[in-house]
């Protein structure tokens, strides 16, 4: 055994950790969380849900087992107005700004905020308690005061609760109410029948089925703030005027009917420079949301 594989095996005793009244994965005393690079996304994006899109400003952090990449996080740009954040957060919410603050407000978020775009784990690791521990970890490694995520499967695995991210009520989309009369002028489907709503297209006519298609782009293109923002900004319509019909439609959907719970992490070693690579044990050290206790 390697001399730093025995080190970790030590990690749990030199730091107070009591595994005696938990169960316990051998394999984790010898995992560590540090910065990565595409190549180690582009390892393990098949067995994310969501592989598709390319979001602004990524960084990568990955988790390794003795130099071998076993999962991945990304952080990425935030969105400038966000309406779960100006719930959490009241003193981001706009109202009566001047030019001068609303630049000053868009300079604080991209300073003070990041958000996990994708986080993805090797199947063989997943359910044994790894996942938080390494969300938890790169939130502090970010350096950001806070960080953000918004993710369906927070719905049914807290994973992103135990890493101390606190949540927000769910809240429906902006265009919920206006998006369902879209969906019902156009189709007898079900608006979240993707499916069904394709094989309504495939059935019309052809002029019937382009102009139907085309107010789908229209429609999205009208109400998406994500194809106004960031990077894509600088596409205008072209970006959604090549879409894929199965494409266009998910995001129209999901722009309609989604509702992803928002959660936010106050780091407490916001501004701090740790060392990395950091052990994923050191988050046993202390509670999530206080200051990282373990230092190389």
């Amino acid at each position: 055994m390697s001399n730093f594989a025995s080190a970790q095996l030590d990690f749990g005793t030199l730091h107070g950790i009591n595994r005696a009244t938990r169960p316990a994965f051998p394999l984790m005393e010898r995992m560590t969380v540090e910065r990565g690079t595409a190549e180690d996304w582009e390892l393990l994006h098949h067995l994310h849900y969501k592989t598709e899109g390319n979001a602004v400003g990524t960084k990568y952090w990955r988790l390794a087992l003795e130099g071998e990449t076993i999962g991945v996080l990304v952080l990425a740009q935030p969105t400038p107005l966000l309406k779960e954040r100006h719930k959490a957060m009241e003193w981001y919410k706009p109202g009566g700004d001047t030019h001068l603050s609303n630049v000053f407000r868009y300079k604080m978020v991209n300073e003070d905020f990041t958000v996990v775009s994708r986080l993805v784990l090797d199947t063989v690791f997943r359910g044994v308690g790894v996942s938080y521990r390494f969300q938890n970890l790169v939130a502090r490694l970010s350096g950001k005061k806070y960080v953000e995520i918004q993710s369906a499967m927070s719905k049914y695995n807290h994973f992103a609760q135990r890493a101390g991210f606190r949540f927000v009520k769910p809240m429906r989309s902006n265009t919920f109410e206006q998006g369902v009369r879209f969906f019902r002028q156009h189709f007898d489907s079900h608006p979240a029948d993707g499916v069904a709503i394709i094989a309504e297209l495939d059935a019309m006519r052809p002029r019937l089925r382009e102009m139907t298609i085309e107010a789908m782009r229209e429609f999205y293109y009208a109400k998406s703030q994500r194809e106004k923002t960031g990077a894509r900004q600088k596409f205008g319509t072209s970006r959604v005027e090549q879409m894929e019909l199965s494409d266009l439609l998910k995001q129209l959907q999901q722009l309609v009917l989604g509702s992803p719970l928002y959660g936010i992490y106050r780091n407490p070693d916001a501004g701090l420079q740790i060392s990395s690579p950091v052990p994923v044990l050191s988050f046993d050290a202390q509670s999530p949301t206080e200051p990282l206790k373990w230092r190389p």
